[in-house]
């Protein structure tokens, strides 16, 4: 760690010509501990990228992060011999963040690296998908996703459209590490136009990605003819999925999509979103809930700023709207495809489902049904992305669909993160054939929960300080439940433990017996996780945030008594 005062002191030195940073630093001279904070250490580049909120400072967003990053990233590409075949840029509609877009390509295209850059807001599908037909080595998005307004993030995808797996993500860091702050070879966009290095990405591109996502349709007449007649509201909230989700829903016949007109257009302040621009909470809906009354809707899309994340009110027969949980929505269409495809001749018999381990168990259940094969996967997508490109290079097994609780979908394999866009087009034709048969999507997700059983999921994050002390704290959590293991929780006996650091799972020992471990087959993570009858839990720091997450799911004959158990497992834990 740096000494703060004098990093600190070093910057509104060298960087005295900038009179943003030398205003924003100078107003905090007398202030240590938000010197400390913001020059104690800086943002660590890891799976994610960087994420932090703006302003000046190693350990906040600003454009000198911006280009030590992508000079680190240079250096793996240049290292690698993947220079020739250019990184991608997007960006979503966050402040500055079109700035650090263009800082990104002035720095690769000044290391000789051709740059590819959306000449306008851009979500990440488009952005993972351009990667893949551009041919790409590397792709970069700004944003900070669903974060409050005072946030932005930098993030780095691969050669596959993914996210970059964690011993990439460390090499990037070690490179970026290697570079101080204020250093990396740049090239003027206009310099770097005329040189060939800064290509502008072509309309035709994004007509290639609307044509895709409209191609994972799965009853394209029903579309049509229930289309013209259902309501549906959407909210982009002032991001980036109103223009691609609006084209791909109205060039399938989706008539009646009234967007709130306050979200409509990009807003960096989020300004009638509420605390942030999140889809999984209720108070981001609320002008898209009066809307909905308006105009008679009985669901409600919206979308997070980058459009990866897609969330929805659904309206029940009394009239009341529910914000579904990412794991609702999940098997909302996890059940629409395989019924739709079963129902079609169409589904292979070597059916692949891949889920984050923190996700529902209820597709076990759908997907037997249909002679799939569910995996699971440690939490981030980049996990299942990795899934898809194993099943396409052994051939065993054909991807259907992917998903994980916090809102993330993934249907088609032209894309390799989270999909909105697509996700949003397959949960309005699941919507429309549950209105063919009189029902409303709140109601077709009862009729699920009749045919499988009750289950119940929640999620309880624990904030702690920024920086060091933080990560000190959740480091001391994790040790303690590996030190003292709960042996029951909310009732339940632990069956077996899962500790996803060691890749060990250890089976409790019956009374009298010896307990049973067994490898895991996943890289190492710090993530502990516990089976229990009819339950589970997991316990895992946020990868972005300085947070520890509880996971908590059961499943039982009634809705209130599996709400009671995930309630009491949590209470157990946090305790």
């Amino acid at each position: 760690m740096q000494e703060p005062r004098r990093e600190y002191e070093r910057w509104l030195r060298e960087f005295a010509a900038d009179t943003d940073l030398k205003k924003e630093l100078l107003a905090i001279a007398k202030d240590e501990a938000e010197i400390r904070s913001r020059f104690g250490e800086g943002l660590r580049f890891g799976t994610a990228g960087l994420r932090g909120r703006l302003g000046f400072g190693p350990a906040r967003m600003n454009a000198y992060v911006v280009r030590r990053a992508t000079q680190g990233l240079a250096d793996c590409l240049l290292a690698g011999g993947d220079a020739a075949a250019g990184v991608a840029i997007a960006y979503d509609s966050r402040r500055f963040s079109r700035l650090f877009a263009e800082e990104t390509a002035r720095v690769l295209c000044g290391n000789g690296i051709r740059a590819y850059l959306f000449p306008h807001l851009a979500p990440v599908p488009l952005l993972s998908f351009a990667v893949r037909a551009l041919g790409c080595a590397a792709g970069v998005v700004i944003t900070a996703s669903h974060n409050p307004k005072e946030y932005n993030g930098y993030k780095v995808y691969g050669r596959d459209g993914g996210q970059l797996p964690p011993e990439e993500a460390e090499a990037i860091f070690r490179a970026i590490e290697g570079h101080p702050y204020g250093e990396g070879r740049r090239m003027e966009l206009e310099q770097a136009e005329g040189e060939g290095l800064l290509c502008y990405i072509a309309q035709e591109l994004e007509d290639a990605y609307a044509e895709k996502v409209k191609a994972l349709s799965l009853s394209p007449g029903l579309c049509r003819q229930m289309g013209a007649e259902l309501p549906i509201v959407y909210s982009p909230l002032n991001g980036t999925g109103n223009v691609p989700l609006r084209r791909v829903l109205g060039e399938m016949g989706f008539m009646k999509l009234y967007v709130v007109p306050e979200q409509e257009n990009p807003d960096p302040d989020f300004s009638t979103v509420g605390a942030a621009p999140n889809p999984e909470k209720p108070e981001a809906y609320a002008l898209a809930r009066a809307l909905a009354e308006r105009v008679g809707a009985k669901l409600v899309l919206a979308t997070d700023p980058d459009a990866d994340r897609l969330g929805c009110l659904a309206q029940d027969k009394q009239g009341e709207f529910h914000v579904l949980t990412g794991n609702q929505i999940g098997c909302l269409l996890l059940n629409h495809i395989l019924s739709s495809r079963s129902a079609a001749g169409t589904l292979p018999p070597n059916g692949a489902v891949v889920q984050s381990l923190v996700s529902t168990k209820m597709p076990e259940k759908i997907a037997a049904r249909y002679g799939a094969q569910v995996f699971e996967v440690l939490t981030g997508f980049k996990f299942i992305a990795e899934k898809i490109e194993e099943f396409e290079k052994s051939g065993e097994y054909a991807f259907l669909f992917g998903f994980e609780e916090s809102y993330g979908y993934l249907a088609g394999s032209f894309v390799r993160d989270k999909d909105a866009v697509a996700a949003a087009l397959l949960l309005a034709e699941t919507a429309a054939a549950y209105a063919r048969e009189g029902l409303s999507l709140w109601e077709g997700l009862q009729a699920l929960y009749a045919e499988y059983g009750h289950f119940a999921e929640r999620t309880v994050s624990k904030e702690m300080r920024q920086g060091e002390e933080g990560r000190q704290a959740v480091a001391a959590i994790m040790a303690a439940l590996r030190a003292e293991p709960p042996k029951a929780l909310g009732g339940r006996a632990v069956l077996a433990r899962r500790d996803y650091l060691s890749c060990l799972r250890t089976q409790s020992a019956p009374q009298g017996g010896e307990k049973g471990e067994e490898r895991l087959k996943m890289p190492p993570s710090d993530v502990l996780y516990y089976e229990m009858e009819g339950a589970w839990a997991c316990v895992r720091p946020s990868g972005t945030e300085p947070l520890i997450k509880f996971y908590a799911g059961a499943s039982a004959k009634g809705q209130a008594e599996a709400e009671g158990l995930v309630a009491a497992i949590l209470r157990d834990l946090s305790e």
